[in-house]
């Protein structure tokens, strides 16, 4: 009786390896399952017949049962593997992907227009031999406006133009505090480009924000006069802007310089004018000046022996020059799809 239902488990094993074998999806597979080791199924039903056996034969049959259920169970396992096997193949020849190719390439980010061109401004100071000098965001009033030479009454120093933190600190309104202390820490001669953010209590529109950045520039040594000045920055927008171009100083004030001057130079897209200098062949770029004997004293440098000059470029006004933007706000309003025209 043993051997019978031994040879009925082999019978129902070999049947249940070629049922799996025809299988072509899950679906039938599991049909088959069901079939053979299902609750229902044709092992279950022979184990009924464990009752007719001795009690020394049915631990026997009780192991016979289970290595055919394992072998079934192989059996499904190995078929849905190869399945798998089958459609992943197929997907793959009916997508053409050719595996043996480099994978497709991933949009990468790049610098903010600003940043590229703060990069390039500090490239064409450093051609020229300035170093970059760095200073801290919030400043004391000190290096923001005393050493700066602004009077106690200046309009920059009340609060609705100035962006005021706690102990009387305050988010520096220019970069000029990075001279005072490069001016206070090294002895002349000094030759530094000072980049980064400033703030003050503008209202954002076309040509305005209340945060933005500035490139200063400052030179101390023995003789340093107006045409120095004139050369520098008449080089630094040449080089800029790829193009020879000449420079035009008109008298101004600025508390920390003496004599102050706006300087223009002359449009970099025309030769007799266009929209961009509003057809006067000019265009205003920053503001600079020598520096002002009274900022030597506060930072203990003698004005009879040295003298220098310094400038504040904003960098959004360059960048909507030579980038052709004509409105500020799309520098910060993260937009990919104006920010994608310059990766």
């Amino acid at each position: 009786m043993l051997d019978e239902l031994r040879q009925q488990l082999d019978g129902i094993v070999n049947d249940a390896i070629a049922a799996f074998a025809d299988a072509a999806d899950d679906d039938v597979l599991n049909q088959v399952k069901a079939r053979f080791i299902g609750k229902s199924g044709a092992v279950t039903a022979l184990m009924k017949q464990m009752r007719d056996l001795t009690p020394d034969e049915r631990p026997a049959f009780g192991q016979a049962v289970n290595t055919a259920k394992q072998a079934v169970q192989q059996a499904l396992d190995d078929r849905r593997a190869a399945l798998r096997t089958e459609a992943r193949a197929k997907e793959l020849a009916e997508g053409g992907i050719d595996v043996t190719l480099p994978p497709p390439a991933v949009p990468r980010g790049a610098l903010h227009p600003l940043r590229q061109t703060e990069a390039r401004m500090l490239e064409v100071f450093a051609e020229m031999g300035y170093r970059v000098a760095w200073g801290p965001e919030v400043e004391s009033d000190f290096h923001n406006f005393e050493a700066l030479n602004f009077p106690p009454d200046h309009p920059a120093r009340d609060m609705q133009d100035t962006f005021v933190v706690e102990d009387g600190r305050l988010l520096r309104t220019h970069t000029s505090p990075v001279q005072i202390r490069t001016m206070l820490a090294n002895e002349p001669p000094i030759r530094i480009a000072a980049p980064g953010a400033v703030f003050r209590c503008d209202t954002l529109d076309m040509t305005h924000s209340p945060n933005f950045r500035q490139v200063e520039g400052l030179v101390v040594d023995r003789g340093i006069t107006m045409a120095h000045l004139k050369g520098t920055l008449q080089t630094f927008a040449s080089r800029l802007f790829g193009r020879s171009l000449d420079v035009r100083l008109r008298p101004s004030f600025f508390p920390f310089t003496e004599p102050s001057v706006e300087v223009d130079v002359t449009c970099p897209f025309c030769d007799s004018g266009c929209r961009v200098c509003s057809q006067s062949g000019w265009i205003e770029i920053l503001g600079a000046g020598m520096v002002d004997p009274n900022v030597f004293e506060a930072v203990g440098i003698d004005p009879d022996v040295y003298s220098g000059f310094a400038f504040g470029i904003g960098v959004e006004r360059v960048a909507m020059l030579t980038l052709g933007i004509d409105d500020i706000r799309h520098f910060y309003d993260n937009d990919l799809r104006f920010l994608a025209q310059f990766g």
